[in-house]
């Protein structure tokens, strides 16, 4: 099933003549979607295994925390060397995105035959550079080829990701639950078995993306030298623009990575719903946004990044609040269905923010920026959340997301942003010198 969403035409990306003015061929930005799918259906699995992992090592909420924590932590730092090598051999992201693949084949391996904590902290370790190395080459990629439709790109991107998100909490759920149905019983799989049979459709997909990828950065020089890397790298550490992304991606992901995990384990342990209940539930966290993300990505793409940016946030606030009393039932699916609309349909919006001030050439660097200053600021936020919600259970983590949530509302109405489609490198001639470009 993995192979097939990857084995998508890539291999051509001519442009049509449309209106008289080149538009760029959509199927490199279908493929990468598609390969985003598979990537993020075994990056939402794992989070359905830690119930069944806590219960097995007989783990504290704490420790619970501590996984999702390691997992941040080797996301953000495989980004930085997967950012530079994105910048310096962009002919070479197949092998980048293969790898890729290849890392979450190996964590699931470990994932399966570990039996300590340790040792599970280490294939999360594996599995998380996995996830992050995809990022770097398939966001440059995308932000250099549909540079005037950045933001529906990344969004398409996000879309993919979201499918993925939303099959993978009822296909473990089912696989871990197992099924009763017309007389039909079946218990389903231990937590290690059901990570093992993860391990062969994502090594299949690895072969897949390195067979067909063939478009991704045809046209960059084969390798670009380190001093002039730096050239272009360099600017982002003191770029404003990017750096307040940085911070908007990391206020976005703690929020999320705080509330979903714990949100898991109430519905396990304070609710006492089947693993496969607790899928379904959590599929609906991605499920609309399936849709509303391009929408959101075509409506910043032609009004503006600050006020669609604004609006997630506050949205993200004000229903992460509302789970204060919708923590069961009917309640609490109709504000998941409508958190999933926007929880992560504003994050490839804030990314094409990052890309609307990057120089050309850096693109990698600004990507591995924005997921890994995402990743390191936010890996407390789990562990916390863990302690809270040992104290004050899941009303206290649902306080804490809010709040969380609601400061990146309040900075998203102030901080600088570039306007869509703009090149920090290239500087649009007849702005005066001194001026801000407008949001």
């Amino acid at each position: 099933m993995a192979s097939k969403q990857v084995a998508v035409e890539v291999t051509s990306d001519a442009t049509a003549e449309t209106g008289g003015k080149a538009r760029v061929s959509s199927r490199l930005m279908v493929g990468l979607a598609a390969g985003h799918a598979v990537k993020h259906f075994y990056q939402a699995g794992l989070l359905m295994l830690l119930p069944d992992i806590k219960a097995g090592l007989n783990l504290s909420d704490i420790a619970i925390g501590g996984i999702v924590a390691t997992r941040q932590v080797a996301s953000g730092a495989a980004n930085i060397p997967a950012g530079v090598l994105t910048d310096m051999f962009r002919r070479r992201v197949a092998l980048m995105l293969t790898f890729s693949m290849a890392c979450l084949t190996v964590g699931y391996l470990f994932v399966g035959i570990s039996p300590w904590y340790w040792a599970i902290l280490l294939a999360v370790t594996i599995s998380g550079a996995g996830t992050s190395t995809w990022h770097a080459p398939a966001f440059a990629t995308l932000a250099e080829r549909y540079p005037d439709r950045r933001a529906f790109a990344m969004a398409m991107h996000r879309s993919g990701g979201s499918v993925g998100d939303t099959v993978a909490p009822i296909v473990v759920g089912l696989l871990l639950g197992g099924i009763s149905f017309w007389g039909l019983n079946w218990g389903g799989f231990g937590w290690r078995t059901v990570a093992l049979i993860h391990v062969v459709p994502s090594a299949m997909t690895a072969v897949v993306i390195l067979a067909t990828f063939k478009s991704g950065g045809r046209d960059a020089p084969a390798k670009v030298p380190f001093a002039d890397y730096l050239k272009s790298a360099k600017p982002l550490l003191r770029n404003t623009r990017v750096l307040s992304m940085v911070v908007m991606h990391a206020i976005r992901g703690m929020a999320h990575q705080s509330f979903q995990v714990f949100l898991i384990l109430h519905m396990k342990e304070a609710l006492g719903y089947s693993t496969l209940v607790v899928g379904y539930h959590i599929a609906l966290l991605t499920l609309l946004g399936i849709v509303s993300a391009p929408l959101l990505g075509i409506v910043s793409d032609r009004v503006g990044r600050r006020p669609v940016i604004f609006f997630g946030m506050s949205a993200i606030a004000l229903l992460l609040f509302g789970f204060t009393w919708a923590d069961s039932g009917w309640p609490l699916v109709l504000v998941l269905a409508l958190l999933g609309v926007i929880l992560f349909s504003v994050n490839p919006v804030i990314t094409a923010t990052a890309m609307d001030a990057t120089r050309r050439g850096a693109e990698g660097s600004a990507i591995a920026m924005v997921f890994t200053g995402g990743a390191i600021i936010g890996a407390l936020a789990p562990v916390a959340a863990g302690a809270i919600f040992a104290n004050w259970a899941f009303q206290g983590v649902v306080l804490f997301a809010g709040a969380i949530a609601l400061v990146g509302a309040l900075l998203a109405a102030v901080v600088p942003m570039a306007r869509p489609g703009a090149r920090e490198a290239e500087t649009v001639p007849s702005r005066r010198p001194g001026r801000a470009p407008a949001d």
